[in-house]
């Protein structure tokens, strides 16, 4: 680690992507148990972990959460005296979702006892493709570099410019739900529905910056999408694939028109879609291919998404 640069512990898989990107994986002392990218970091001690097993089904999952939740207990485990023991001098977390990551909440209570100088704490809340841009810049500023976040984010806006201008060419815009959990369904909000209208598609339930939504399958029925792309939050393709036998079981997924029609893939939720940063590029990169093969050549077919069987 270079000398006098910033001692950093990211708790959250997105913030650690935003670390790398902006220049300072060597500064990277402590991260979550779920960050995995970009390649290195899982060599890092992990500081949090779940209460519950996450490779359980979404309904069980759910139900855990739930139960959690009820009794008002955190969902996440923050070690404290490992914390402690690598001495941070900033602290990257969230207070978006309490049950997706360890929150601002389990941070602050970890710190509760410390004496002398305590780290730097930035807390994240992204509703909107905006908000993530904004928190890019935020983390570069927290860690003395402004300037590389300015420079990312020219770069990110960039690419997403020239993916919206591709699509905005196109005539037809199908209507797509995102579904960003298996069981009970939940409709993706927050800056989903502005990665869908970018690709080139019209996002259907979700509501753009607005949390995700439960839905059932008549509702689902009733928005008569024309294409369905499965997206889990935490889960990976092959997760995923194994958890959509709780959707294809009901004769009601089975009418559906993207059902009927061969119009459902499936996407890595966990490493891309419900990650809010600089890969939310490749998210939208994935949606385009999906929307419209016949514009976006299927380069992340296999590796970030694919088609459900049928």
């Amino acid at each position: 680690m270079s000398a006098g640069a910033p001692r950093i512990a990211s708790l959250l898989p997105s913030t650690t992507e935003i670390a790398c990107a902006l220049g300072f994986q060597e500064g990277l002392v402590g991260r979550s148990h779920e960050c995995d990218f970009p390649p290195g970091v899982e060599s890092l001690p992990a500081l949090t972990q779940p209460k519950l097993d996450a490779s359980r089904s979404s309904r069980e999952i759910d139900t855990s959460v739930r139960a959690l939740v009820r009794e008002g207990l955190s969902v996440y485990r923050v070690d404290a005296d490992r914390l402690r023991e690598l001495a941070p001098d900033v602290i990257l977390t969230q207070d978006q979702c309490e049950v997706c990551a360890a929150s601002l909440g389990d941070v602050e209570a970890a710190l509760a006892g410390w004496t002398g100088v305590r780290p730097r704490i930035v807390s994240l809340r992204p509703q909107s493709l905006g908000d993530v841009f904004v928190d890019i810049q935020r983390v570069s500023d927290a860690l003395d570099a402004p300037e590389r976040g300015r420079s990312l984010t020219v770069r990110l806006a960039n690419r997403i410019a020239e993916i919206g201008e591709r699509s905005g060419r196109l005539a037809h815009r199908p209507g797509i739900v995102c579904i960003e959990w298996i069981e009970p369904p939940m409709a993706a909000g927050h800056w989903m529905p502005e990665l869908v209208t970018l690709a080139g598609g019209r996002a259907l339930l979700g509501e753009s910056a607005a949390p995700s939504q439960w839905i059932t399958l008549e509702a689902l029925a009733l928005a008569d999408p024309e294409v369905i792309a499965v997206l889990p939050c935490g889960f990976d393709l092959a997760t995923t694939r194994r958890g959509l036998r709780a959707l294809t079981s009901h004769d009601a997924w089975r009418r559906l028109r993207a059902v009927r029609e061969g119009r459902v893939f499936l996407a890595d939720g966990n490493a891309l879609m419900n990650r809010p940063g600089p890969r939310l590029i490749e998210s939208l990169e994935v949606l385009a291919e999906i929307l419209h093969p016949e514009e976006f050549a299927p380069r992340h077919r296999g590796s970030w998404w694919e088609p459900a069987a049928r």
